[in-house]
């Protein structure tokens, strides 16, 4: 299946990262996104200087609709 999600190799190159208000203060296990962009840059709040994968629009939230369904359950 093709794809036209990309990868950007330095996430720290964008500005506007921001966390959920639902993650904790640990910073185990959340992603952030980036505002103000034309596609959606995700990446992982404990490696800032690392990738992100940038995702169309239609496509990010497809995936945020697929989570709140419950579509991907954690156990």
């Amino acid at each position: 299946m093709a794809s036209t999600d990309r990868t950007l190799t330095n996430a720290s190159t964008l500005t506007g990262w921001f966390k959920s208000s639902y993650s904790g203060p640990s910073n185990g296990d959340c992603l952030e996104i980036a505002r103000g962009h034309a596609d959606i840059p995700v990446r992982d709040s404990k490696d800032p200087h690392g990738p992100a994968l940038v995702f169309e629009p239609p496509a990010w939230s497809a995936f945020v609709s697929a989570i709140k369904r419950g579509d991907f359950p954690t156990t």
